[in-house]
């Protein structure tokens, strides 16, 4: 694992899980627009940080960096976000109540399937061979994820197509592809839950809400006092790896409750 670290001589820290099959740094500009206020701090998972690792769990992931953040004199979170996977690992975090967390951005977050056991391992085989041909099939890529519309501002496409299609070759293998899509469908959550400072929020865009429909139904039972919030006209992730601005005015808005700052459209 690595860790980034940007705007360290901030006051108030924001911990950033990121998702799956992403290189870490598509997550950067958005860590360095958030660090204008905050001490972010960006957990680079194992099987993302480019040094041939795999990844494990979404368990070993937020671990990690709990031992990390409390090594380097971190005893408590202002701010955490985590997206997709990312997400599921924030929720295991903030559940497991592993380092206290004043406020927790759940973006998209995936949440434990309610199946027997069998028939997970089932999906996630048949995820793993979804993903595995994606990652290795270019037009298959974009033709998901267009480069008019996720490649961002102020970048080549093809420049930055390029670059995310090395690091899926050269860093994303099928045991990390496997583990991911088992992991963050199946970790671990305390029932009961137990009592919870944290401050929530649940993260979607509008284009995904069918798609998170049994996570947002998780979610809400897990930690009922969670608020929801939409993003019109958004994918997937999109807000933190395109629009990394919008993204800071938000996770400003949820941090200081101040009405002044700007939302997201």
């Amino acid at each position: 694992m690595r860790f980034m670290e940007f705007g360290t001589s901030n006051r108030k820290t924001l911990l950033m899980f990121h998702c799956a099959l992403e290189p870490w740094w598509a997550f950067e500009d958005a860590a360095r627009a958030a660090a204008e206020d905050y001490h972010v701090i960006l957990s680079v998972a194992d099987g993302h940080d480019e040094s041939g690792s795999e990844f494990t769990t979404v368990e070993d992931y937020a671990g990690k960096t709990v031992t990390w953040l409390k090594d380097h004199g971190i005893e408590k979170l202002d701010m955490a976000y985590g997206v997709s996977m990312g997400g599921s690992a924030l929720m295991h975090l903030v559940a497991m109540q592993l380092i206290p967390v004043e406020k927790a951005v759940i973006d998209a977050g995936i949440t434990p399937y309610p199946y027997p056991r069998w028939i997970c391992r089932i999906i996630a085989k048949k995820d793993l061979a979804t993903m595995s041909f994606a990652c290795r099939n270019r037009a298959v890529m974009e033709a998901a994820m267009p480069p008019e519309r996720w490649t961002p501002e102020g970048q080549d496409p093809t420049e930055h197509y390029d670059r995310v299609w090395a690091f899926l070759q050269d860093h994303m293998t099928d045991t990390t592809i496997y583990n991911v899509f088992w992991s963050a469908n199946n970790y671990a959550m305390p029932d009961p839950m137990p009592e919870l400072d944290t401050k929530m929020e649940y993260w979607y865009g509008e284009n995904e809400k069918k798609a998170r429909r049994a996570n947002i139904r998780y979610a809400r039972k897990a930690f009922p006092d969670i608020t929801l919030r939409e993003f019109p006209g958004l994918e997937h992730g999109e807000l933190v790896m395109m629009f990394p601005e919008r993204f800071h005015q938000e996770i400003q808005r949820f941090e200081t409750n101040d009405p002044d700052v700007p939302a997201c459209d």
